[in-house]
């Protein structure tokens, strides 16, 4: 007597992509409600299950769902936005404007929609995200009936859905909560990248990881720039420096991971990190190429993932995968390096292992979940097959089949598309909606295009230097009270700088378009001697956020570039309405301050004639921490000996004048 199940699949290629890569021909495979019962010889189940519906697959591959384990779904909205730029530009001139403005729970909701039917139609069941308003990306994804890890994103800049990194840890929390035994979503969190993270959203993205037990997904060391930064800031590379946060004791899934040595690949093992590979998007940013096939080597579970459309520009796993194989060739030197059969493990099996779901999906075992794909290879493209060699059936897949060669998928033992069909879902409606966003987006940036930041991009180096900046200043009488000051025990001193510095500030008739800064620096060294040269632009906004009590001011990021042409060239690009001109001796020093960092200006300004002023800056990402170190601020000013009549909040621009620094102290 047979088993009843749901389905019984038979005639059918089966490759159920577990440890040993078995295979059958003629293979069957039992589901029962959302799980498989068993893959075997066809024989073998048709003689232990009857299905309520058999399948006959036609000869066609059976096989476990692709899974796409890195990717911004809602981003299919922004495919083909801005192409052909360096990753900065691309990130700061283009995405992070356009998401500022439209990016909402509806954007989310339809490019999710879309990027979903994009992901059925190319065989893949299962795919990890991070993005803004993810429960919004969660509620679509499971409407449709995918399987997904789900991640919300914290970033120490304000974002989409959170003016504070605060608020996107409580989502994070709150969503996490209510979606932890979802039978589809896996809910997450996404500090999205050490360069864009506190070490205080490290810590405590990691510690709600563990105490929910779910994964963390980040970007690890992306471009060569970013290592180099790390090394910079933080004496030691981006995988050590993780590791020094803690972040590895969650279960980790790092996208990238392009400059990493084998010494940070055995940090990534020994944590049970698994690694997403985007070889699509590293390669379109030119960011470079990551080693995976030392990291495979090694035994570290690497995925495959297409990243987002803005950067890629497709979901086609197929691409992906055929593009991992011959990237790790094309590298390394040598034909045999990344096989076929190892590239499609990892866009299943280890791509599940590397999401930390393995022990539910990425192969057909019994007790999995039913996530199953049909592949037609008997289409021309594909034709003939040669039986010889049992791998070669892995080289069809990767090298020659296409993602429109998928013709069925299920998913949770449920169907998502039969022959092609996708069923009920209107893909016009969805496509007529993601055009309505291309118009709105295109007259957004064609206006944009004439504001200065736009020019600044456009001639590259653009970088947004901080998100908030707390800043107190104050006119003294002379430097002296100050230099002593500084030099007494309650001040730490982590180190000094000494510059001489020849502003030229340009100003626009637009007073929403900020002010543009041409500044030459000269490095002083304890000789008085000029040791260094160092041009930069720098584009201040013209908004503060907020101003604290005591004339403290909490104020908006400033965009900065190197300046490698030479200022009358900036004059004619840019053609200001106006210039200011500042000349000024700049003591700089970084320092601890009951047990808050701050940077300590002297300044002396020789042109105009305007006399020393005190500055006292703190970065800064939380409110509560702005308010905070406002408050330590006026402290510090008043220890360095500045009264509180010559508090004031203007930048030396608006100082220029002494009729308004007179009205200033007033």
């Amino acid at each position: 007597m047979t088993t009843k199940v749901d389905y019984l699949f038979t005639n059918a290629i089966v490759l159920t992509m577990d440890e040993e890569l078995n295979q059958y021909e003629p293979g069957a495979v039992a589901v029962k409600a959302d799980s498989i019962l068993e893959a075997g010889p066809e024989s073998q189940i048709k003689n232990k299950y009857s299905g309520t519906e058999t399948i006959d697959c036609g000869g066609k591959i059976l096989m476990p769902g692709l899974i796409n384990a890195h990717t911004h779904v809602p981003m299919t909205l922004l495919r083909g936005l801005a192409d052909d730029l360096r990753l900065d530009v691309w990130l700061l001139g283009y995405m992070m404007p356009v998401e500022r403005e439209f990016v909402s729970p509806d954007f989310v909701r339809l490019g999710t929609q879309i990027a979903c039917l994009e992901l059925i139609r190319s065989g893949v069941t299962c795919f990890a995200d991070m993005y803004y308003f993810e429960e919004h990306v969660a509620q679509a994804t499971a409407e449709i009936g995918l399987r997904a890890v789900c991640s919300q994103t914290v970033l120490k800049f304000p974002a989409p859905d959170a003016d504070f990194y605060e608020e996107s840890l409580e989502l994070g929390r709150d969503f996490i909560e209510r979606w932890k035994d979802h039978e589809l979503i896996v809910p997450s969190i996404a500090p999205h990248a050490p360069y864009t993270c506190t070490e205080e959203i490290l810590h405590a993205a990691a510690e709600l990881a563990v105490e929910f037990d779910v994964p963390l997904l980040t970007h690890f060391a992306e471009t060569a720039l970013e290592v180099e930064k790390s090394r910079d800031e933080h004496g030691m590379p981006v995988i050590p420096y993780a590791k020094k946060q803690n972040l590895f004791d969650a279960k980790v899934l790092a996208a990238h991971c392009v400059h990493i040595d084998e010494g940070e690949i055995h940090t990534l093992l020994h944590h049970n990190v698994g690694v997403a590979h985007n070889p699509t998007s590293n390669l379109k940013l030119a960011s470079g190429y990551a080693p995976v096939s030392k990291m495979i080597e090694a035994g570290l579970n690497v995925g495959i993932g297409t990243d987002g459309t803005a950067s890629n520009n497709d979901l086609d796993m197929f691409e992906e995968i055929r593009l991992a194989a011959f990237l790790a060739k094309s590298v390394s030197g040598d034909p045999t390096s990344l096989p076929a059969h190892t590239a499609l493990e990892m866009a299943t099996r280890t791509g599940a292992k590397a999401l930390h779901i393995g022990d539910i999906t990425g192969s057909l075992e019994p007790g999995k979940r039913a996530d199953i794909i049909l592949i037609d290879i008997s289409r021309l493209h594909n034709s003939p097959r040669f039986h010889r060699d049992p791998g070669s059936i892995y080289s069809q897949l990767v090298y020659a089949t296409k993602s429109s060669d998928v013709s069925d998928v299920m998913v949770n033992g449920k169907w998502l598309m039969r022959e092609r069909d996708l069923g009920t879902w209107d893909e016009s409606d969805l496509l007529a909606q993601a055009e309505d966003y291309a118009h709105r987006i295109d007259s957004f940036l064609v206006q944009r295009e004439q504001s200065i930041l736009s020019k600044l991009v456009a001639i590259g180096g653009a970088l947004q230097e901080e998100s908030f900046e707390v800043q107190a200043k104050a006119r003294i009488s002379d430097d002296t009270k100050a230099i002593e000051a500084i030099q007494s025990p309650e001040i730490e001193i982590l180190y000094p700088r000494h510059y001489h510095e020849y502003d030229t500030y340009f100003l626009f008739e637009d007073p929403q378009q900020g002010t543009l800064r041409y500044r030459e620096d000269e490095f002083i060294d304890k000789d008085g001697q000029v040791s260094n040269v160092r041009y930069r632009l720098t584009l201040i906004g013209p908004v503060r956020e907020h101003q604290f009590p005591s004339d403290v001011l909490l104020s908006r990021s400033r965009f900065l570039a190197p300046a490698h042409h030479s200022l009358r060239f900036y004059r004619e690009y840019f053609n200001p309405s106006g210039e200011v001109f500042i000349e000024k001796d700049r003591r700089r020093w970084r320092v601890l301050f009951q047990g808050t960092e701050f940077y300590v200006n002297l300044d002396r300004l020789d042109q105009p004639e305007l006399g020393y002023f005190l500055e006292v800056k703190s970065r800064t990402w939380s409110r509560r921490d702005a308010e905070h170190k406002a408050q330590v601020a006026t402290r510090l000013v008043e220890f360095l000996g500045a009264s509180p009549e010559e508090r004031l909040t203007k930048d030396y621009i608006e100082l220029v004048d002494l009729g308004e620094l007179n009205k200033e102290k007033t």
